[in-house]
């Protein structure tokens, strides 16, 4: 059995930074335009080509996302971008329309083709029509089930699959969804969907409601819950998908690529993300006698650490995490009633003189709270209230540091394995 791939959703160059700090082995990303995210900050030509040079430093590739769908107006700057790629050395573009696929296969076949979740692969009569098209690898809709995901790459060991194991489902299929479009005139295929699913609503005319639905042909099952007090409710969101307690089950399956969900989310949202996938696959390697990325520090970590770290990378109102549909009967996990978040404060700067440092501050930071670390493979050393001080921009010394502005960190000892870029929660 191999390892497979861990590919982490880099929005900005920040993003991409905390992937490959964490351990990413891929990373997949954009320009500002012709992909699924377009509100993400994406790349530059020039951002672009450095973020390929960083990534191949450490040994990672980078994924280029062209998965829209354009209109006949949208050809001409498919086909400029398509011209310019090749020179920033990306490893594979992802793309799920026909045409695009054409166009690529004529402007610069020399590039790897990934097939997005947008082209809904669900079986193996598409991997043969993919396959013959000149794709080489195809990531499988989210809507299968472990069986059948499991007979589609096992009845195709020449070809490539990825399987998204993390962040967030679609309220249609894979992406498919014209609320956006519907409510805010912004097409989810353009790149331009606005998440109205994830967008809270009241009832207008009622104060609280709580509401189990039954449907007509199945009576006496739990169909869909509705909550709603005084206050909005995420009434259509569905749950977010989660996977990692199942690592073992994915890793036998032998996928190339387990994919992380994600190129609006922030960088230290990617961070805790990567990290503790990274962390889970490389525990589980161990277990199967596969050689993992990196020896764990720590020798087992139980599934409910790794859960509650999820829920601590959503902040104060974690989305409920799901199977979604790998299996036949769908497994939802919120977060327990005592749980109390821990934000990220700030990310770790320069070194500046021994144990002292600069601070990126996030969010409010009193130094009044322990602080942790957060160093790859889920280790989390403590800083005592009483060991450390907090200076601000001008290096004076604060008891609160505010999030956007520079400050500072005085360790009172030396703490090993400190970088630039690591991120600090408290």
């Amino acid at each position: 059995m191999k390892r497979p791939e861990l590919l982490i959703p880099a929005g900005g160059p920040e993003q991409l930074d905390a992937a490959l700090l964490y351990g990413a082995d891929a990373v997949y990303l954009s320009g500002n335009e012709l992909s699924l995210r377009a509100k993400c900050d994406g790349f530059s030509l020039d951002e672009l080509q450095k973020g390929v040079e960083k990534a191949h430093a450490k040994n990672a590739k980078v994924y280029y996302c062209l998965n829209a769908m354009p209109y006949d107006r949208q050809l001409n700057d498919v086909v400029s971008m398509l011209k310019v790629l090749p020179s920033a050395g990306i490893d594979a573009l992802i793309i799920a329309d026909p045409g695009v696929l054409y166009l690529a296969k004529k402007h610069c076949p020399q590039i790897e083709i990934h097939l997005s979740t947008q082209a809904h692969s669900v079986n193996s009569a598409a991997v043969e029509f993919w396959k013959e098209t000149g794709v080489s690898r195809i990531n499988l809709a989210r809507e299968l089930g472990k069986a059948e995901m499991n007979q589609i790459i096992s009845n195709y060991p020449e070809m490539e699959f990825e399987v998204f194991v993390h962040g967030a489902m679609c309220l249609a299929l894979s992406g498919h969804c014209l609320m956006s479009a519907w409510v805010n005139k912004r097409p989810a295929n353009l790149g331009q969907c606005t998440q109205p699913c994830r967008f809270e609503y009241r009832g207008r005319k009622f104060t609280d409601i709580s509401l189990t639905v039954e449907e007509r042909l199945r009576e006496g099952e739990d169909c869909w819950d509705i909550e709603q007090g005084t206050h909005f409710s995420a009434i259509f969101a569905p749950s977010d998908l989660c996977l990692v307690p199942y690592m073992e089950d994915l890793i036998k399956m032998q996928p190339a690529s387990l994919k992380i969900e994600g190129r609006t989310k922030s960088p230290s949202y990617v961070a805790q993300v990567t990290d503790i996938y990274r962390t889970a696959i490389d525990q589980t390697c161990v277990k199967l006698g596969i050689e993992p990325k990196f020896t764990p520090n720590r020798s087992h970590i139980e599934n409910e650490e790794f859960m509650l770290e999820l829920f601590n990378s959503s902040g104060k109102n974690p989305r409920a995490l799901s199977t979604g549909f790998f299996f036949p009967e769908r497994i939802d996990r919120k977060a327990p009633e005592n749980y109390s978040p821990r934000p990220i404060v700030a990310k770790l700067g320069e070194k500046i003189k021994d144990n002292f440092y600069e601070v990126d501050v996030r969010s409010t930071w009193k130094n009044e709270k322990d602080a942790s670390i957060l160093l790859p493979g889920m280790n989390r050393p403590c800083i005592k209230a009483n060991t450390y001080t907090l200076y601000n921009h001008q290096q004076n010394q604060v008891d609160t540091l505010h999030p956007g502005l520079k400050g500072y960190i005085q360790l009172e000892e030396n703490m090993p394995n400190l970088v630039q870029g690591l991120f600090i929660r408290a």
